[in-house]
């Protein structure tokens, strides 16, 4: 009933649709979303794998094979990935499966830079080091390389914050990959989303938002109230 209250409005129902669902549901669903692009979408799918806890994943992948009566690991080395794209996901499945309970804060803070060093911190040099790249997520456990994440973010920026910025000051918003964030982060990281957007930009991400003139009204209130929501 809700949703038939905004009929005809695609970008509200999708956005709210999302919203509804359990998260390893969501997350299933944007994976076989993300195959069914006419271009496979790379970034939703390494989201998953990088933002989800191992025990996630697995339900993740439960609710993938019971739904779609495919296996996600599967139908990844069936797909036409950008080879790159390919090993990292496989590289990201294998550091899940990893059981290694002990973290290195130290390994975390050299990974990190390493992984600066080797994409973004590169400049306006073209590639990456994508041997550097493959080695570390294949050899670390998925603990680890959230602590490798957590601190590139303490380091060099909140990657989301980014990619929420890139969406919304582009030529044209990326409402696919501006609602996947924005709901999938909505109740994990948003208020330090928010803080990192307002530090690095000068401007409040409501208000980043609200200043959008490609998001519908009614869309665009409900991405400034998960913008404001705050997480534990």
């Amino acid at each position: 009933m809700l949703l038939n209250n905004y009929h005809g409005n695609h970008e509200i129902c999708n956005a709210l649709s999302l919203w509804l669902l359990d998260q390893h549901e969501r997350d299933a669903l944007m994976a076989k979303e993300a195959f069914e692009n006419s271009e496979t979408n790379c970034k939703a799918l390494v989201e998953i794998y990088t933002g989800r806890k191992s025990s996630h994943l697995l339900l993740i992948k439960q609710v993938y094979q019971t739904k779609y009566r495919m296996q996600l690991d599967q139908d990844i080395l069936n797909s036409e990935l950008p080879h790159s794209y390919q090993k990292i996901l496989i590289a990201l499945a294998t550091s899940h499966k990893s059981h290694q309970s002990e973290v290195s804060p130290h390994v975390a803070k050299c990974d990190a830079r390493r992984l600066y060093e080797t994409g973004e911190g590169r400049g306006g040099a073209r590639g990456i080091e994508e041997g550097a790249i493959l080695e570390i997520l294949s050899k670390r456990s998925i603990q680890q390389l959230k602590l490798t994440f957590e601190t590139y973010k303490h380091i060099y920026g909140h990657n989301y914050a980014k990619m929420l910025h890139s969406c919304i000051e582009g030529t044209t918003l990326d409402k696919t990959a501006f609602a996947r964030i924005m709901v999938s982060r909505a109740e994990i990281d948003m208020d330090e989303i928010q803080r990192v957007y307002k530090k690095k930009y000068a401007k409040d991400l409501r208000d980043a938002i609200r200043e959008n003139n490609s998001t519908g009204i009614d869309c665009k209130d409900f991405f400034v109230a998960l913008a404001g929501i705050r997480t534990p």
